[in-house]
């Protein structure tokens, strides 16, 4: 479980509400299901909701970016069906729940928060990745306007 010392009771309150209508995983469930991933095979996409900096200083390999600030703006263009099974995670598990509860309330029906963040997967020194954010899409709303 992730640690609760170093965020307010109010936050931890919101975050455990959203835990009670989620589904959470383990970092050695995802680990494992990336090892066994093959074409065909557990497929499911990986999401780091994390912001821009923490993304580019380290992610899980294969992760896409998309934080939790524009999540819920961008993920229809990004993944529009949806039963697109989403394992999202972020620092600890904290925001990736909150994430995760968002998701179901736009209709999202296979949406898992890691639980432990990425602060579990360095504990166990999994792999990491590095650098910047992948291409993603630009939202409808943010394309230039046609004359």
């Amino acid at each position: 479980m992730a640690d609760h010392h170093h965020h307010s009771p109010r936050f931890l309150n919101i975050v455990d509400d959203a835990r009670r209508r989620i589904r959470q995983t383990t970092v050695d469930e995802v680990k494992a299901r990336l090892d066994r991933r093959s074409p065909g095979k557990d497929q499911f996409v990986l999401v780091d909701v994390r912001e821009e900096s923490e993304f580019a200083a380290d992610h899980i390999p294969g992760a896409v970016h998309l934080g939790k600030g524009i999540l819920e703006r961008d993920i229809e263009v990004k993944y529009p069906d949806l039963a697109t099974e989403l394992v999202l995670y972020c620092g600890g598990g904290f925001r990736s729940a909150l994430a995760a509860d968002n998701l179901q309330k736009m209709g999202y029906t296979n949406v898992i928060s890691m639980d432990g963040g990425i602060r579990g997967w360095r504990d166990k020194s999994y792999p990491l990745g590095k650098g910047t954010i992948p291409a993603t899409p630009a939202p409808p709303d943010s394309q230039p306007a046609q004359p």
